[in-house]
């Protein structure tokens, strides 16, 4: 399913606010969080949340474990991105004066995770939003749907800018690849464009495995391996021809071949993997990284290039528009979306019948529309 999106400049995003963007780019501000201790903020009243957490602290007293979850050392097998940087681009980001502005494809996605909590039949008593950023799928659920939601973010200044939504949400500042939750605790768990910046996507997802019930489903977005293949392209060429050489720009992105394996293995059935392809058109290419970094979706990867040249960034922007310019002046910047859905095995759920056990042969299928006269001879 292809969407469209209208031109960014659709979204309020005019040449003052770009001018304003930059020179909030010049000194920006960033807000480090107060320790490492877990945030809480609530709606609920009197709610005892002792039974959710893996140990018998109390929200507030969870300590997250630095060289586990933020990843910040060098030379692991999967330690591919720098949290600590993504951590630092998300609260930039989130202290924008008007973020929403930035923000029209988490709220696209959000939505069309949303839609699929929403196609199946059930209420989640307790559900999980992993990464949730500024809460971008809860604001499209009701209380009919889910009764009571966990949000966790690495970043603090993030979850205080949550948008606000109809459901008791409870806050908890938490890294993705580190979940302090006891076994068995959500009914649904969801994430929505924050997987990919995980250096251990497997373990990630055996987590969210493990803090599911059983017959609990996990509905998750992430950007594909196609993402921003225009602005990779643009960039290479562009660095071959001025520097004789490129460096990654782009992080790397998962594929959906290997996306259904990993869900696979970690234990998920009933596996639902699909691709939605976003082209959003942008004037020109230093609009697309403008948003990006305001999205707070810049390359963290640990063998990023620090700087880029001027002569580079002109030459990629002549490139970009010269190989996938549209005839209006614009150029589009792909999405692809991965979204999976995987239940945790329960009894009650449905299973393959036994091998051998069909009546009916696959040759018969194409009679099963004819009528009976048809099958009877023709009498002369």
């Amino acid at each position: 399913m292809n969407n469209v999106l209208s031109s960014r400049v659709l979204f309020g995003t005019c040449s003052f606010c770009r001018c304003f963007l930059r020179r909030r780019r010049a000194s920006p501000h960033v807000t480090e969080p107060r320790g490492t201790t877990a945030t809480v903020s609530h709606r609920d009243a009197r709610i005892d949340l002792s039974r959710f957490y893996a140990s018998s602290q109390t929200p507030c007293s969870i300590k997250l474990p630095n060289n586990r979850q933020m990843s910040d050392k060098i030379g692991g097998a999967m330690n591919v991105f720098d949290r600590n940087m993504k951590r630092k681009q998300k609260q930039w980001a989130a202290s924008l004066e008007d973020p929403d502005k930035y923000e029209y494809l988490k709220n696209e996605v959000g939505s069309r995770v949303a839609d699929r909590v929403y196609d199946i039949a059930r209420t989640f008593p307790l559900a999980l939003d992993v990464g949730c950023g500024r809460s971008h799928i809860a604001e499209h659920l009701s209380k009919d749907v889910v009764e009571r939601l966990f949000l966790t973010d690495v970043s603090e200044s993030t979850l205080k800018r949550r948008r606000q939504s109809d459901i008791p949400v409870q806050c908890i500042l938490a890294d993705e690849e580190f979940l302090p939750f006891r076994e068995n605790t959500f009914d649904l768990v969801m994430s929505s464009l924050s997987l990919h910046w995980i250096n251990d996507l497997p373990g990630a997802l055996r987590q969210i495995f493990h803090v599911l019930k059983p017959d609990g489903v996990f509905i998750g977005a992430m950007v594909g391996g196609e993402t921003l293949y225009e602005l990779r392209c643009s960039l290479q060429l562009a660095e071959i021809e001025r520097e004789g050489g490129f460096s990654p720009h782009v992080s790397p992105y998962t594929a959906v071949t290997d996306l259904g394996n990993i869900l696979g293995q970690v234990g998920f059935n009933m596996l639902t993997v699909d691709i939605d392809d976003i082209h959003i058109h942008y004037p020109g290419v230093f609009e697309v990284m403008s948003d990006l970094q305001a999205m707070g979706e810049s390359n963290c990867a640990w063998n990023r290039k620090s700087m880029l040249h001027r002569d580079t960034i002109l030459a990629t922007a002549a490139i970009y528009k010269e190989m996938y310019g549209c005839d209006d002046g614009s150029v589009p910047a792909t999405f692809e979306i991965l979204f999976m859905i995987g239940w945790k095995p329960h009894e009650s759920q449905a299973k393959p019948a036994r091998r051998g056990s069909a009546n009916i042969s696959f040759g018969d299928l194409g009679k099963i529309n004819q009528s009976p006269s048809m099958d009877k001879p023709k009498e002369r």
